[in-house]
């Protein structure tokens, strides 16, 4: 009995190692404003369907920086927007 618990556990944690990572889903937008100085971005997005918000516009901190050297006013992005410290940012940009 003790070598089958400890085979179902060992089974269990291979399984938790070798399972499917979560699919990050990027969202389309469109960069309409860089404000480096307060480092967000202003964005014209589709749905946001991890927030559950409709196409919109809106201001978005970024999570990193160096987000900012990639950004230019019009340039049509893919991204993934979370809520950060309870303020919507950017996460992933690509």
């Amino acid at each position: 009995m003790r070598n089958f618990s400890k085979l179902a556990a060992l089974a269990i944690v291979s399984f938790a190692l070798a399972g499917p990572a979560l699919a990050v889903e990027y969202t389309k937008g469109q960069i309409t404003k860089v404000d480096a100085k307060q480092q967000k971005l202003t964005i014209k997005h589709e749905a946001l369907k991890n927030l559950d918000m409709p196409a919109m516009t809106m201001v978005f901190k970024v999570a990193d920086e160096a987000m900012l050297a990639k950004a230019k006013e019009g340039k049509t992005i893919q991204f993934v927007a979370d809520r950060v410290k309870g303020k919507l940012t950017v996460v992933e940009m690509k």
